[in-house]
């Protein structure tokens, strides 16, 4: 999304011709992936990953510079807005954009076409000729007016071959597309990294209703997929989105497999989405101890988590949730209160995964006063989210990971759960193919 929304602002400013590569859709090694950027032939190749997948990066750059000299090797995404300066200085390329990128970009290309000069981008780190690396002061600047945005670039992806793969919603197979309608989030969770900032920037609902409109007509869609920080922030723009999916007669399925907040969602707004087409919705519940969630600065009122998890039910939304074990100094009775609070609510599914700390987040920074030896051990640029081994916890590794492994036997292997899952699945003929993605969930590490 990032991508295609960095090509619409820059080719709507500059007589530019741009390519989208994904890698993962694309099937492409690293070095396939380098010589397509240079056969392309461009005066810039972008670069962007997130953390887990970083370890690709390195490979790829390498090769461009080598094949290819004179082009100029810009990165940018969530990997590198987390590590900042040390990425560009172990690397051939010449710039590095942190946060929010857009206006950014813009400027760097002013930069290099000679209306402007690389000190002036607040937030960008970039090396002189002579290779000396520099970190402009600033932050990166933002757009304030997100409505002032072009619609991202779909029509430089093959959209349809998105539908015959997995996305963030385990939902197989449909015609979607997705949309981030809003930016930036008040909230300070300890282990998320502050990408857009704590102020909250959003699309009027008549712009998003617009995007629909567009997409529906355009591509044929029936499906979306919000992948926004926090969607229902603002209860009133929930309830005028709403109002418009029905006065303009969208006939669309909406999935939220993250970015609604839980004990903001109040009944009028519930019953909102639930009348505009919303089918799936994930719940970020974290943590069941009170203490936890004050220390993490999540605070989430774990009353309302409930309810809200029981007013999607009841209007037979699938629901899931996200729960994590590890957390600084947590005891095994908060672990046991976790997995008890998730396991009796009216959750279909969930995922219990053991919190790591990353680079770039409060978290880690904790993490380093406090337990600098069990960072030690994390390879931050390959790892599988379902295997990460960074214990905080006040218990042992091997009680953490019994408890992870009893947190999805004792969640997953409820009849009444199960029953729940097979009767409220949105797509039901589509269930054989569902099947193996729950049971992914129910055993993956269950018994390792």
């Amino acid at each position: 999304m990032g991508l295609m929304y960095l090509a619409a602002y820059i080719r709507e400013r500059f007589p530019v011709e741009i390519r989208i590569v994904n890698q993962r859709m694309e099937g492409c090694s690293n070095e396939a992936l380098a010589k397509m950027a240079v056969d392309f032939n461009p005066d810039i190749v972008g670069l962007g990953c997130i953390t887990p997948a970083s370890h690709g990066l390195p490979a790829v750059v390498k090769a461009v510079r080598k094949a290819a000299p004179e082009i100029k090797i810009i990165l940018g995404g969530p990997h590198v807005s987390a590590f900042g300066a040390p990425v560009l200085q172990d690397l051939p390329a010449d710039a590095a954009f942190i946060g929010e990128g857009e206006r950014s970009l813009a400027m760097y290309l002013e930069a290099i076409l000679g209306d402007g000069s690389m000190e002036a981008i607040p937030g960008l780190i970039w090396k002189t000729p002579s290779g000396e690396l520099v970190t402009n002061p600033g932050i990166a600047p933002i757009i304030e007016d997100l409505d002032s945005l072009p619609m991202p670039a779909y029509d430089l992806i093959d959209l349809p071959n998105y539908w015959h793969v997995q996305s963030i919603a385990p939902i197989p197979r449909r015609r979607y597309v997705s949309l981030v309608t809003s930016r930036g989030c008040p909230y300070g969770c300890m282990w998320c990294h502050n990408i857009f900032g704590r102020g909250f920037r959003a699309h009027s609902p008549e712009r998003v209703v617009d995007e629909i409109k567009l997409y529906t007509e355009r591509y044929h869609i029936n499906d979306i997929e919000f992948l926004d920080d926090c969607f229902n922030l603002k209860r009133d723009r929930v309830l005028q989105f709403a109002d418009l999916i029905g006065r303009n007669n969208l006939k669309i399925r909406i999935a939220f497999p993250n970015g609604v907040r839980a004990d903001l969602l109040e009944e009028s707004a519930m019953d909102a989405l639930a009348d505009s087409g919303t089918y799936f919705c994930s719940f970020a519940l974290e943590s069941a101890s009170p203490r936890i969630q004050k220390l993490t600065h999540k605070n989430m009122n774990l009353e309302k988590f409930l309810h809200a998890v029981d007013l999607a039910a009841a209007k037979r939304i699938f629901t899931n949730g996200f729960m994590m074990l590890g957390f600084p100094e947590e005891t095994e009775e908060e672990m046991q209160a976790t997995i008890r609070m998730a396991t009796e609510s009216r959750l279909h599914t969930g995922s219990f995964y053991t919190v790591t700390p990353f680079p770039g987040t409060p978290l880690y920074t904790y993490a380093q006063e406090h337990y600098p030896e069990k960072l030690q051990a994390v390879n931050y640029s390959n790892i599988d989210f379902c295997a990460m081994r960074a214990n905080l916890s006040a218990v042992s590794d091997g009680k953490l990971y019994y408890y992870q492994r009893k947190a999805n036997r004792t969640f997953f292997l409820r009849p009444n759960r199960l029953y729940r899952i097979f009767r409220d699945y949105p797509q039901r003929s589509l269930l054989p193919l569902y099947i193996p993605i729950v049971a992914d969930r129910m055993f993956k590490g269950l018994f390792s």
